[in-house]
């Protein structure tokens, strides 16, 4: 058990180091943020004394060398904009996107797995088909062409909501409440069909049902656990992605949120923000797939065995 909860924290910990690493080297080689935050007719001197400032005048190993020694000490940074913490703009943002994400979690979660049960105990019905084409629907649809669309007929023709912003108070969460989680419901209704699909195939169920076990019995004490891996990987990625999968819908519905500063940060090369926000987005997916392997050990003990540990 040691050993494999020191193989799954160590990965966690490379792919975070790997993230950092990757966004750094990327964001360094994509353009000079000088040239961008500056005015472009800004003396040359004014230019190169930024870049002095900045540490962007150094080489691209030695900025990454101060870099990630100033995440080791907690510094993350400071905005190349106003000068404030970079940890300051983003967790000053965390709570409104927290209040968009945490209920669409919800909405994928109390409504894509009952679905996806009901469907695979009721298969090849109407009911079945009814939940299967709302949840191609719902995946395949972009969150950006539902948004319009729910703004279309909620805000702009029938006026019962807001459009955007964050003045009508929980008003203004419904809409993009509804946008991240029908999304998230479809993919996890049909993920958790397909695994009830072929839990139910197995011998052991029909055995089960030949010894006259009762099929509401089956389903919960046989049926229920053993399709619940492959469903927990579902709501751990999404889990994991809350943060990220909130950019297009905070831009759509202008929410002031992180994925609504991650637009702008990139778009005005702040490279600390970008940085910082990345990192969240990397611990938070790392964080939740970690949770989710130690699920894995606990509703299947064999993945606890040395074997399972080195793979």
């Amino acid at each position: 058990m040691l050993r494999f909860l020191a193989l799954r924290f160590g990965r966690a910990a490379l792919t975070i180091v790997l993230v950092v690493t990757f966004a750094f080297v990327v964001l360094r080689m994509s353009g000079d943020p000088a040239m961008t935050i500056m005015s472009p007719d800004a003396p040359a001197a004014a230019i190169a004394a930024f870049r002095a400032a900045w540490g962007l005048d150094q080489p691209i190993w030695s900025q990454y060398l101060h870099y990630f020694g100033a995440i080791v000490h907690g510094d993350l940074g400071q905005s190349m904009r106003d000068g404030r913490p970079a940890i300051a703009l983003v967790t000053e943002r965390i709570p409104a996107t927290l209040a968009l994400t945490l209920p669409a979690l919800a909405i994928k979660i109390g409504l894509g797995i009952p679905a996806g049960i009901y469907a695979a105990l009721h298969r090849n019905t109407p009911i079945d088909r009814a939940v299967m084409a709302g949840s191609v629907a719902g995946f395949t649809v972009p969150s950006f062409v539902l948004g319009l669309v729910l703004v279309l007929v909620f805000a702009v023709q029938l006026g019962w909501l807001p459009s955007g912003g964050q003045e009508a108070g929980w008003r203004s969460a419904v809409l993009p409440v509804i946008t991240l989680g029908l999304g998230g419901a479809g993919i996890l209704a049909r993920f958790t069909r397909s695994a009830m699909l072929e839990v139910l195939g197995q011998p052991y169920i029909r055995a089960a049902s030949a010894k006259g076990v009762p099929w509401n019995l089956v389903v919960r004490r046989h049926a229920l656990p053993n399709a619940a891996i492959p469903t927990v990987t579902i709501v751990g990625f999404m889990t994991g992605s809350l943060i990220a999968g909130a950019v297009v819908v905070e831009s759509v519905f202008s929410w002031p949120g992180v994925g609504r500063l991650m637009v702008v940060a990139v778009a005005n090369r702040d490279l600390a923000v970008v940085q910082c926000i990345l990192l969240l987005v990397a611990t938070t997916m790392v964080s939740a797939n970690l949770i989710v392997d130690l699920l894995y050990g606990v509703l299947d003990p064999r993945l606890r065995s040395p074997q399972a540990a080195r793979a």
